[in-house]
């Protein structure tokens, strides 16, 4: 990952600073406004080096996680866990960018474990300061749908095809409560 998050990190830090939002708007990163959503596209074009639907995929769970847990910038802690059957951890960035944590930080990592059986990829976020956590899996099953919202020409169109896909056929959510989350967000099983 290496200069991408830090440069993320910056470009956030320019964002905030210049009054611009940096984080969603209060309701679900599905029904952002057209301004907002151009900033997430920008964003994730940037650290990731092309915007497509997996960046997309990683802002809307980070986002959500960010959303559930009432979190602050730079509270959460993220674990992400790949699959065979993906070709990179590429929501990884997405989650970074819609939760602000970092490798830099300490508090963002992709674990060698892998994600787990028909999962395509696997992510803990937890909430340092109340330890509760969430995890959402992704399955498998849905990589077909997302290589080909790559095809759409923009990163708009791709952003647009990953928001409407429903939650429950884009992901599981499972909420953990602080006893469980307590260790380091890599205990979390899939």
């Amino acid at each position: 990952m290496g200069a991408a998050p830090l440069a993320a990190v910056a470009l956030l830090a320019v964002v905030v600073g210049a009054g611009r939002p940096a984080a969603a708007h209060d309701g679900p990163i599905e029904t952002t406004p057209a301004e907002e959503r151009d900033l997430w596209v920008s964003l994730g074009a940037r650290v990731h080096g092309g915007f497509g639907s997996l960046i997309a995929v990683g802002i809307r769970i980070g986002d959500d996680a960010r959303r559930r847990l009432g979190a602050a910038p730079r509270e959460l802690d993220v674990t992400y866990r790949s699959s065979l059957a993906a070709p990179c951890p590429c929501i990884v960035d997405g989650v970074m960018i819609a939760t602000r944590a970092s490798p830099g930080q300490g508090t963002l990592r992709v674990a060698d474990a892998p994600a787990g059986p028909g999962l395509f990829g696997h992510v803990v976020i937890r909430h340092r300061p109340s330890g509760r956590a969430v995890a959402y899996a992704v399955p498998e099953a849905i990589w077909p749908r997302l290589r080909d919202i790559n095809k759409e020409p923009t990163g708009v169109g791709r952003w647009d095809a990953v928001m409407a896909i429903p939650t429950a056929e884009l992901m599981t959510v499972q909420d953990i409560p602080a006893a469980d989350a307590s260790g380091p967000a890599t205990e979390a099983k899939p």
